[in-house]
């Protein structure tokens, strides 16, 4: 394998070992953080787009997006162009408990920062502006 290769499966082993820690810490199951995440970012969906947009079936988003509902995390409305449709719109509270789920994480990250060397902390520093570069 290349250098290159060595370096790519590397990074992309430690970014998924990174992101799979810490959504274990989560108290919010990731399908339904992701969707809020994709209703908070993008605004109102229909329940076809979110499933597209995490790769999942049209079934398994719309037990994602009633169990949301359920919470007061969304509300459901007719699509006013195709009625067959429906359009989810992420509430305040919603919104409330994405930005609660994103700061929980945040601190996670905090804290594991806390244990870095400072020379570790620069280079961390610098991490996330390497991996927008990386991003296609």
């Amino acid at each position: 394998m290349s250098d290159d290769l060595e370096l790519a499966e590397a990074l992309r082993a430690a970014v998924g070992d990174f992101v799979r820690r810490v959504r274990t810490l989560e108290a919010m199951p990731p399908g339904q953080l992701a969707a809020l995440g994709h209703l908070g970012r993008e605004g109102a969906l229909s329940i076809a787009d979110l499933a597209r947009r995490e790769g999942v079936r049209h079934q398994s988003m719309t037990r994602t997006v009633h169990l949301l509902a359920e919470q007061h995390l969304v509300t459901l409305t007719p699509d006013p162009l195709d009625r067959r449709q429906v359009v989810v719109v992420i509430t305040p509270a919603g919104s409330a408990r994405l930005t609660e789920a994103r700061h929980a994480r945040a601190a996670i990250v905090a804290d594991a920062l806390r244990t870095l060397s400072p020379e570790e902390r620069d280079v961390a520093a610098r991490i996330p502006a390497v991996l927008r570069r990386l991003t296609p």
